[in-house]
């Protein structure tokens, strides 16, 4: 009998100690998410704060970038010199700066949109396209922004050789042998011989 409620009393403790555990632990999750909560609401206000101690010029500057990024697909070079040019935006350099910083923008996807542009609607070469996006006259996309684009463009180039062969002959009237030679020139169109050759040998 005594065994029996020794083997009682040690049932009974065990009991106790595993509610003892458990009213710990959810002690201890409400506390951690107490915790959180705090956290997040003081990074909210703080943002907030943030957000509301930022002059007007560098939020609109902001809405500019993010307008020509989204609708011009610019580089960032590009969009950071439309914003303070005196022939463009007329922006502070600060708040220009503050746009570049803090805009969401794909440079190698803007980079992309602007070769398939210069590709479909102007039939220009890959070497043509490359150049036109790096230049600082041009597009002023870093190299590593046009050479992607370059390598994900989707383009026929002896299509786009041939399109331009038809304009000169339509509109300047060159010869053939012209045309060639405007087609491959380094200071002409840059296509490749190849593609200047499948050009010439399909002009009507």
């Amino acid at each position: 009998m005594v065994i029996i409620g020794i083997i009682g009393i040690a049932g009974g403790n065990s009991s106790s100690d595993s509610e003892t555990t458990s009213s710990i632990e959810s002690t201890v999750s409400e506390s951690a998410d107490s915790l959180n909560n705090a956290i997040a609401e003081t990074e909210t206000a703080v943002a907030q704060e943030t957000e509301s101690n930022i002059p007007t010029e560098y939020k609109s500057a902001l809405k500019k970038a993010e307008s020509y990024s989204n609708m011009m697909h610019m580089s960032k070079a590009g969009i950071y010199n439309q914003l303070t040019s005196e022939y463009g935006e007329k922006f502070s350099p600060e708040a220009a700066q503050y746009a570049i910083d803090n805009i969401n923008a794909d440079w190698n996807a803007n980079a992309l949109a602007k070769a398939e542009d210069y590709s479909s609607t102007m039939h220009m070469s890959k070497v043509g396209i490359y150049d036109q996006l790096v230049s600082e006259y041009g597009e002023q996309f870093t190299a590593e922004e046009a050479q992607y684009a370059i390598d994900n463009v989707q383009a026929d180039w002896n299509a786009n050789a041939l399109e331009k062969a038809k304009s000169y002959q339509d509109t300047m009237s060159m010869s053939p042998e012209a045309i060639r030679d405007q087609l491959t020139s380094e200071y002409g169109e840059k296509f490749t011989q190849e593609e200047a050759d499948y050009a010439i040998a399909n002009l009507n």
